[in-house]
């Protein structure tokens, strides 16, 4: 198990330079091919077929948590991420090689000017991880958002639907009458554009 131990930024800092694992090796340089600078490959793997203790080790390790946070900003690569917390780049792969095996990353390669094609990481899918302990069972589930937060408009709106959510899943019911109150403001909001959409199609 990888630990928070490669967060040792002074026994780590040494370990900067060009790895070679961060490029596509010679015999897959020939049949490369992406039109996509972030097509991702055949790497992913599906959620249900996950080990929850897998989850766990992840979830468990702050360095694993922070490459998360850089990704979920753009796709970077091995180097990258090193330099911006200051990791060594062997531990940094070993890091995202865990995640990738159980599906929570992807990489892809994108060509650059000069030199072979770079491997890229990224974190296309929002995910939620769900602990549930009782005095008689410790479940652990996992799954993909049926909405993607990414993309999601900004909006005072959006943001009050968020954190109803967040406090009916803390058991705070009380947000349920309050959700119901938001649903009736959605369908009357809706059910006016229609009537303008049909208004302005009659013209």
């Amino acid at each position: 198990m990888i630990g928070d131990n490669f967060n040792n930024k002074k026994n780590n800092k040494s370990n900067f330079g060009t790895n070679t694992k961060e490029f596509i090796s010679d015999n897959d340089l020939n049949n490369f091919n992406a039109p996509n600078p972030y097509n991702i490959t055949d790497n992913s793997n599906q959620f249900n077929n996950v080990d929850m203790e897998d989850i766990l080790d992840v979830m468990g390790c702050r360095t694993r948590r922070e490459i998360i946070n850089l990704l979920r900003e753009e796709p970077r690569f091995v180097s990258e991420i090193s330099q911006e917390l200051e990791i060594g780049q062997k531990a940094i792969i070993e890091h995202l090689r865990a995640m990738e095996e159980i599906g929570i990353l992807e990489s892809s390669f994108k060509k650059i000017v000069r030199g072979r094609p770079r491997k890229y990481y990224d974190m296309p899918n929002d995910f939620t991880i769900n602990i549930t302990i009782t005095e008689n069972s410790f479940d652990v589930n996992i799954s993909e958002d049926i909405l993607n937060l990414k993309q999601l408009p900004s909006g005072d709106e959006w943001s009050k639907l968020l954190d109803i959510e967040k406090r009916i899943d803390q058991g705070h019911w009380e947000a349920v009458e309050e959700l119901k109150s938001q649903i009736r403001l959605y369908e009357n909001l809706k059910n006016r554009a229609e009537y303008i959409l049909e208004r302005t199609q009659m013209k």
